[in-house]
């Protein structure tokens, strides 16, 4: 069932379109104008809308360009007795879902209702599936460290600029790259991930560029590398420290043409990515070594970001706590477990050498182990038994 407003001026073709409707078991509002119509919207959610175009008072167009205002997520079917094919793209080009001429043909009515409704339950959940990938790469801890991260996320993301995250294993530069590209333009296209340090050297550059048939020895079909997957969205070299520099070369290659080759083919294939790269190395150090290209680096490094170890913001502990509590509890299908102070005050105690991957582990342990809380002596006894 539906919630449904029709605006008409015609006081038979709303009586009518309520008779119809409500039949189909749908919850039917009527107005009588335009004015009255947003005023009813403002009111109330609705997950159709009915809009008579040739209406005293206020245009029916005028009326959709209003409901789009208000919300751009609305169904909003036309109809009207006048129209032309004109009339009808100008309302489907400022957001209306479908234009129908009356008389009306119900049948035909009925399935765009239909068709609509199908398209709000799209658009709910894909809003609920993000909000849920938000959470699970949602950044906990209001330490001046992460607000100064944030800060650099917000101020950043909006741009195509190369950002090269750096910082110790497990502090989370994966979560600073995913939410730069999610608060970035390119959030509706592709976020490709690559872990250059768990890919083969002699692999990488097929997993990158891709490969042509037979180009190699394993190389039974075509394949598209991650450069191409990631076309118009965001590319996530992570670990790019360990990159061969064979490879390094090829990347920075491509960043200053835009273009690939993949494995074994000379063709061009232009490519349009945002670069995002991380690494736990100090890049400068490796430089020196002749391990990474200092042009490469120069070329990547366009904003820096650094993500703080734990032991540098131990003041999040308490929400991180929190947070991993309830997310284990729901893994685990079981209520969460009280942290008590004293608890806190000994997971602050200790030396995180494995940051946030790290806590997050000791933290499930902790549930495993204790009863109905967890307490200091608890994590004095659990939380690093290596040192027993």
């Amino acid at each position: 069932m539906a919630t449904i407003l029709v605006i008409d001026d015609e006081k038979s073709i709303r009586n009518s379109l309520k008779d119809v409707l409500e039949y189909e078991k749908h919850e039917v509002e009527l107005a009588e104008d335009g004015m009255e119509g947003l005023e009813k919207f403002n009111k109330k959610n609705y997950d159709v809308v009915l809009c008579d175009i040739k209406m005293p008072k206020m245009d029916g167009v005028e009326v959709l360009e209003e409901l789009m205002k208000i919300s751009n997520e609305v169904s909003v079917i036309m109809i009207s007795g006048h129209g032309t094919i004109d009339t009808a793209v100008e309302t489907i080009k400022k957001g209306a879902f479908d234009y129908i001429e009356k008389p009306l043909d119900l049948n035909r009515l009925l399935i765009t209702i239909r068709n609509a409704l199908d398209k709000t339950s799209l658009i709910t959940e894909t809003k609920t599936l993000k909000r849920k990938v938000s959470k699970t790469y949602e950044m906990i801890g209001d330490s001046n460290a992460m607000n100064q991260v944030r800060e650099m996320i917000d101020r950043v993301a909006p741009t195509d600029a190369k950002v090269l995250i750096t910082g110790d294993n497990g502090t989370g530069k994966e979560l600073v790259a995913r939410w730069l590209h999610e608060k970035s333009n390119r959030a509706s296209q592709p976020f490709v991930e690559v872990n250059c340090a768990a890919i083969p050297s002699e692999l990488i550059e097929s997993e990158l560029f891709g490969h042509e048939k037979g180009s190699f020895t394993s190389a039974y079909k075509q394949r598209k590398g991650k450069f191409e997957q990631a076309d118009g969205g965001t590319l996530f070299l992570d670990e790019i420290g360990d990159m061969s520099l064979s490879a390094q070369a090829k990347v920075l290659r491509a960043l200053q043409e835009n273009k690939i080759n993949r494995v074994g083919s000379d063709k061009e294939i232009p490519v349009n990515v945002r670069i995002l790269a991380a690494t736990n190395k100090n890049i400068k150090e490796e430089i020196q070594n002749n391990r990474f290209r200092e042009d490469l680096y120069h070329r990547i490094s366009v904003i820096l970001i650094n993500v703080p170890p734990l032991n540098d913001r131990l003041e999040d502990i308490p929400s991180l706590a929190d947070y991993f509590n309830e997310q284990i509890a729901s893994e685990y299908g079981s209520r969460k477990k009280e942290i008590t102070l004293e608890a806190i005050k000994e997971l602050q105690k200790i030396n995180w050498t494995g940051n946030i991957r790290e806590f997050r582990n000791v933290l499930e342990r902790l549930f495993i182990l204790c009863e109905k809380e967890i307490t200091g002596k608890d994590v004095v006894a659990f939380a690093q038994p290596i040192s027993k």
